[in-house]
């Protein structure tokens, strides 16, 4: 039964009241060695990090308190009265958590004279992202999930203090945390325990500036001082000969941020017809990137706004709260330039600055490139947008900066710079300028705990660099199939192969957060596999699997009328979209991801890692093998030539990648086969007749693979339907003055048969008439729409190709001619 508030109250003020007693000597002694190490850390503008393991929350609240209160006597002793600002996270659904909160909270109020706190929850921390503290609380007692720890640990500035609350050192690790009870699904009630032993060993590994206290045992376990001396920040150079106002360029902090500043001034002058300005920004988390962006964006709204009656600003980033940072220096920017500016907010948080002769406006990524009208578009967090969608936001505009994290919580800027700067630098008609900023704002270089948290959660992890020996294996076929075990992965012995394999997913996925770490290592559900070379015993491929389905009668009856259960996404779209119960039974492999080394892509290594997954799922008894992907021409066809069916598409485009989300299934049981064939002619049936209105916006390509794939026959032997009147219509517009456009239902009409026959009973199109067929009438387009997709540029080259299919379709199904009698009796 959860304890009132007053009770909570009542025990934290008996705590207060003898705090030094209930923390314990053994703790101010160890207060005492972290002591060291900040005094030497605070000048040199590095970090220290205190973790606080115990069994009882008051003497955990205790001991955190007094850390605070001796950070904070340490700190006016070293670098004066400054203000401490101090965020303390925790879940507030817990009691023993509540009471910590509240030990530190009056303890900081009563006894603290410089330090100020901030109380959040973990559901609330995102808004966070951003913002500076000089001091952070964690408690990770109830729950340790790897994306607030990688959220929050970048918050503190350099000279900082972390505190870390944990349970009993020797439990930690099979603590059933909020995080890994979310990882279990039907069939799997207990979760594998790695991650937080992987943490542990971390901890430990990372000794310098870190410190791991037991409060059970009143031992301070492992952590020294990190010897540095300090350095004093660089000065920063305003330049002489500048085009932004002298006032935009003191907002910065570092020199990486001025040349950022003064690289955006090259926007001010538009390029030329048919050409494109591209500023690439990149950097490491925490050095201002988004900052300096939002600092030159202001600096251009105010020169702009000397030529133009308004300047129209569009900022993306994957989510509003990425970027926060950059809207909070451009409000101060716009502030300073006197540009008046009013910040509207949705949620507490800025999503247009409006301002003199200038809005600088946030748009969700999939909508930027239909946005019409804007001067300048700025990418932030890049490295977090699917590149698909990156290529359509740099091909409709002209003046565009992107700002990419290299190595961060926030995505992988290495898969940014292989996957889509390759193809902006080969373009010739755009103007590239790039900017790598190195210099950390918020903490000194060489900041251990920037060094523990990079390699905590592998924010740095790289795939292996592959020699002669490695190519050669590839060449020649010889691959190895690696049934990985999570325990050794996460082990000592096993950590280069997790880094390998962990940098693979970098490079080939959008967006990836520790959280998919953490479920790597302990979600029980999941396994891992690999290829590698031969002889090099290099990781080249790797896949990411969870077992799916299953499911017992009552759990399938709900998922029909509308129930989630957790995990089991191919069985649950299916049950509710092909309403096939039999999916529900049968048991398979979903790939969650898969993903081959970037330098050795095409070579059919994904594929030959799929027939490995194949043949191990045939061992193993399943029904089948599946996966889910945002679905775009070059996924989607390394799918289907391996041999997989599209059996569901999403009706929205995922805000942040622009893509339909799209199930795909190789069967491989006969009742799976049986049930894939079924749901197959029924999604096309779907998807054909959906194609005018929910997925009218969907690629034509896509439509035209789906339609196309396996199994191919909707209805064998499905005849166009049409009147005596209605074809004799279709004469006319083939052969006589009659417009498309009053012809639309005959032509449909031919459109849907063409594709619900099986292929050796249609009309023999080409593949631009079956293109112009379905983007015009099926998904009707406007002619100049179809035309640019093709490439035509005339569109009356379209309306030609349209008559043609329409002539080949009346003659095959009709043998209808020029000469036909024509009218009706």
């Amino acid at each position: 039964m959860a304890r009132s508030r007053a009770e909570i109250e009542r025990d934290a003020k008996e705590v207060l009241r003898s705090l030094d007693k209930v923390a314990g000597v053994a703790a101010l002694k160890a207060l005492r060695r972290v002591g060291r190490a900040l005094r030497i850390a605070i000048p040199a503008r590095h970090r220290v990090m205190l973790v606080v393991s115990g069994g009882d929350p008051a003497v955990v609240g205790a001991v955190t308190a007094r850390a605070l209160l001796y950070y904070e006597k340490v700190y006016r002793k070293t670098a004066g009265r400054r203000p401490l600002e101090l965020l303390y996270v925790f879940h507030d659904e817990f009691d023993d958590a509540r009471l910590r909160k509240e030990i530190v909270k009056r303890a900081v109020k009563e006894k603290g004279s410089l330090l100020h706190q901030t109380t959040a929850r973990y559901e609330d921390s995102e808004k966070y992202l951003g913002t500076t503290f000089q001091a952070l609380v964690l408690d990770l007692t109830n729950d340790l999930k790897p994306n607030d720890v990688g959220r929050l640990v970048g918050v503190v500035e350099g000279g900082g203090f972390i505190v870390a609350q944990a349970p009993p050192w020797g439990e930690w690790d099979r603590r059933l945390t909020i995080f890994k009870e979310n990882l279990l699904v039907p069939g799997y009630e207990e979760p594998r325990h790695i991650f937080i032993t992987w943490f542990k060993r971390k901890l430990l590994e990372h000794n310098k500036n870190i410190y791991v206290y037991d409060a059970d045992r009143g031992e301070l376990i492992s952590g020294e001082p990190f010897k540095a001396e300090p350095r004093p920040r660089r000065e920063v150079t305003i330049p002489e000969k500048r085009l932004f106002p002298e006032e935009i360029y003191r907002l910065a902090l570092t020199n990486d941020q001025v040349r950022v500043i003064k690289a955006m001034e090259w926007f001010y002058e538009k390029p030329s017809r048919g050409k494109k300005k591209v500023l690439v920004v990149t950097a490491d988390r925490g050095r201002g990137k988004s900052c300096a962006v939002g600092i030159g964006l202001i600096g251009l709204a105010k020169m702009l706004g000397r030529v133009k009656h308004k300047v129209r600003i569009v900022v993306t980033a994957p989510s509003l709260s990425n970027v926060q940072s950059l809207m909070e220096l451009a409000l101060r920017a716009a502030e300073a330039a006197g540009l008046s500016p009013r910040p509207v907010k949705r949620g507490g948080l800025v999503i247009e600055i409006q301002g003199k002769g200038f809005s600088l406006e946030y748009w969700e990524p999939a909508t930027v490139p239909r946005l019409q009208q804007a001067d300048i578009v700025a990418v932030d967090e890049a490295s977090g947008i699917h590149v698909p969608l990156l290529h359509k936001i740099w091909r409709a505009h002209r003046r565009i900066v992107f700002a990419a994290t290299i190595h961060g919580y926030e995505g992988a800027g290495r898969g940014f710079n292989v996957r889509f700067l390759k193809a902006v630098k080969e373009d010739p008609n755009t103007m590239l300028r790039q900017i790598d900023m190195d210099e950390p704002i918020r903490y000194a270089r060489d900041d251990p705990v920037e060094k523990w948290l990079f390699d905590v959660l592998l924010l740095d992890a790289e795939p292996a660099e592959l020699d002669e020996v490695d190519l050669e294996d590839i060449r020649e076929g010889r691959l190895e199939y690696l049934k990985l075990d999570p325990e050794w992965l996460f082990s000592r012995e096993g950590e280069k192969t997790l880094r390998q394999l962990f940098g693979i997913y970098v490079l080939a996925h959008y967006r990836n957060e520790p959280d998919d770490l953490g479920m790597l290592a302990d979600a029980p559900h999941h396994s891992i596999r690999a290829v590698r070379t031969e002889r090099g015993k290099k990781i080249v491929a790797a896949a990411q699997v969870a077992e799916e389905g299953g499911l017992d009668e009552e759990t399938i009856d709900r998922l029909l009328r509308g129930d989630k259960i957790p995990g089991n996404i191919i069985p649950d779209r299916l049950l509710k979209h092909a309403r096939i119960k039999d999916f529900g039974r049968m048991k398979g492999w979903r790939i969650v991801r898969i993903a081959t080394h970037p330098e050795v892509q095409g070579r059919g290594i994904g594929s030959r890692l799929l027939s490995f997954l194949y043949e191990e799922s045939v061992e193993r008894g399943y029904d089948w093998l599946g996966s889910g992907f945002g679905v775009n021409e070059q996924l989607l066809n390394f799918w289907l030539k391996n041999g997989f069916t599209p059996l569901h598409l999403s009706p929205d485009r995922n805000p942040v990648s622009g893509e339909y989300t799209t199930l795909v299934l190789k069967p491989i049981t006969e009742r799976a086969k049986r049930a894939v064939e079924i749901a197959a002619r029924e999604f096309k049936r779907k998807l054909l007749d959906s194609l005018h209105d929910t997925y009218r916006g969907l690629e034509t390509e896509i439509a035209l693979m789906m339609l196309d794939a396996p199994p191919p026959g909707v209805e064998p032997g499905y005849r166009p339907r049409l009147t005596r009147i209605q074809l004799d219509r279709l004469w006319v517009y083939n052969w006589g003055p009659m417009t498309y456009e009053a012809a639309t239902d005959v032509i449909r009409e031919l459109a849907r048969a063409y594709w619900l026959q099986e292929p050796g009973e249609r009309a023999k199109l080409t593949r631009e008439e079956a293109w112009v067929l379905t983007a015009k009438a099926l998904q009707g387009k406007p002619w100049e729409e179809v035309a640019a997709e093709l490439g035509w540029g005339n569109p009356h080259r379209v309306m030609v190709a349209m008559k043609e299919a329409a002539r080949k379709m009346a003659k095959h199904y009709f043998n209808l001619t020029e000469d036909s009698p024509v009218g009706v009796e």
